[in-house]
């Protein structure tokens, strides 16, 4: 009898002797974090999902389960206790033909480490970790509020995802943050205020590059979820990385405020037998300067082939170092802001060393004789662009949408509309005078996204430029959904000389396609920065 006594203290899996570790109960694994701030979860042992999780006694999880996707369904889950420079976990480990899932307590935190392995996208639907939990306990959303909040709505908007919530539109996709801007995600609540939040170090298996953004959060009133998106077709423009492992990413409970992504410490996940899992010592750096980009933007480097991505931000002299990258051949790429201005190929990266390479923009200097914006990738300045990423463009809280004339040099660049509907604020006119006739000239259109296949089509006076090819399909909405970042399309149009004259001179943009739509679900595109040069 002492021998069994012994034999379950040694396993750490009894709550009698030790709270941390994990015990069975039926077909089900109950993990036990051990922490001074109690964190005891269940999981299921024939599908992955978490079923109950208390924090302090205090149960959190709502009906439907925390998991991956809507669920595995089915999954060959084990658990186990690991111990790894003397520090003891707790590792469950969910596999099905596609992926192989893994949940990992620290002893004496109150955190859940996850990671996921995927072999092929899985066939469950997108690749997005989310926690339901509840309303109740659990109200309230971070970083952005109340913009996601749906619960209560009085009328819906758009698909199944805007709705109308006290006068004002609300949609989950109003609470996304850009990758490199992105710290902790968080829904909270309570009289001694629990927050529970998603911690992701850099999302190097993720697809869309530094400024993709996705879905946070959400109180849907039967539940406030919590979501990871690690692939999604929401405006996609990448490829999904596969045989890649997604994380670790952090499930962290809290009383003492929002935790810091630079704070996460994941590094131990090397002594777990981890799929995929790439510590620090078998990777390598980037290092060098960036150049021809001003200070005033932010300077951008990104690197990326199939199987990662990373990105960091150089010093104000363009001095950089990457984050520790899998050791690969990599495309290197240059921004300024978010307007891509230079790329390179070939970058080699090994483990334990690093590679130095500079890059240079290649925007060239040219006459302006007028720019509406700047070349940042986005439409900052623009028409309600201080107000879409938290709001429908049909709430009441936008400025009235139509079509615009834009006078060079006395309109302000808020008069000038950010995106451009065809059955709405159709078209665009801007006049301009000239104190000579330049002869032949082009027209540059910088936009960031097209939905339905909308493109700009110029009139320079009496003289129509062709119709310029439909771009790239990005079979999602954007605008409506808070989106901004697609292909980044930039159309020329070379104008005859004859054409511009001494005096007033009008362009007139219109956004033209061979599909339609209502309202703000007609074909449209967002502007980046219009430019008239010779």
């Amino acid at each position: 009898m002492l021998h069994i006594l012994l034999l379950s203290v040694l396993i750490f899996s009894s709550s009698v002797f030790a709270a941390f570790g994990f015990t069975k109960s039926g077909s089900n694994y109950v993990v036990d974090a051990g922490s001074s701030n109690s964190l005891v979860f269940t999981v299921d042992g024939g599908s992955c999902d978490i079923t109950s999780i208390k924090y302090r006694g205090t149960e959190l999880q709502a009906s439907g389960g925390t998991q991956l996707s809507s669920g595995l369904g089915s999954a060959t889950v084990k658990a186990e206790s690991v111990t790894a420079s003397s520090v003891n976990y707790v590792k469950i480990t969910c596999t099905t033909s596609t992926l192989t899932h893994y949940m990992v307590v620290k002893e004496g935190e109150s955190n859940i480490y996850l990671a996921t392995y995927i072999n092929e996208e899985p066939s469950v639907g997108e690749l997005r970790f989310i926690a339901r939990l509840k309303s109740s306990v659990l109200p309230e959303e971070y970083p952005y509020g109340k913009v996601s909040t749906t619960a209560g709505s009085s009328a819906t908007v758009e698909g199944s995802d805007v709705f109308i919530v006290d006068g004002e539109t609300r949609s989950k996709f109003y609470s996304s943050t850009r990758f490199i801007d992105k710290d902790a995600q968080c829904v909270y609540g309570g009289s001694d205020v629990i927050h529970v939040c998603v911690l992701a170090p850099h999302p190097e298996s993720s697809s869309g590059g530094p400024f993709f953004r996705d879905i946070e959060s959400n109180n849907a009133g039967d539940a406030t979820n919590l979501y990871w998106y690690m692939n999604s077709n929401h405006v996609q423009t990448e490829a999904y990385r596969t045989n890649v492992l997604h994380g670790p990413y952090i499930l962290t409970f809290s009383r003492s405020g929002v935790p810091k992504l630079r704070d996460a410490d994941t590094s131990f996940f090397s002594g777990l037998s981890i799929t995929g899992y790439v510590p620090e010592s078998g990777r390598g750096y980037v290092s060098g300067t960036a150049s021809g980009v001003s200070s005033t933007f932010q300077i951008v480097i990104h690197w990326y082939n199939s199987a990662a991505q990373y990105w960091t931000i150089a010093s104000s002299n363009g001095v950089f170092t990457s984050p520790a990258m899998k050791p690969g051949t990599y495309t290197m790429v240059l921004y300024q802001d978010e307007y891509k201005v230079a790329i390179a190929t070939g970058i080699s990266v090994s483990a334990g060393k690093t590679t130095s390479k500079n890059i240079a923009s290649t925007e060239t200097t040219r006459n302006s004789l007028w720019k509406i914006g700047e070349y940042d990738g986005q439409p900052t300045e623009f028409l309600n662009a201080d107000k879409f990423l938290r709001m429908h463009p049909s709430d009441s809280r936008m400025t009235a949408w139509k079509p615009v004339t834009y006078t060079v040099g006395s309109s302000s660049l808020d008069q000038f509309p950010m995106a451009l509907f065809q059955a709405v604020n159709n078209p665009v006119t801007i006049k301009f005078t000239l104190s000579s006739t330049p002869g032949a000239a082009t027209l540059r259109i910088a936009t960031t996204l097209s939905f339905a296949g909308a493109r700009p089509q110029a009139k320079i006076n009496s003289w129509t430029a062709n119709a310029p090819s439909a771009p790239t399909k990005i079979d999602s909405r954007g605008v409506t959904r808070g989106a901004y970042r697609g292909y980044g399309e930039v159309y020329d149009v070379s104008i005859p000389s004859g054409t511009l004259v001494a005096g007033e001179n009008t362009i007139t943009i219109t956004s033209i396609s061979g599909s339609s739509g209502s309202t703000f679900l007609s074909p449209n595109f967002i502007f980046d920065a219009v430019e008239l040069f010779t």
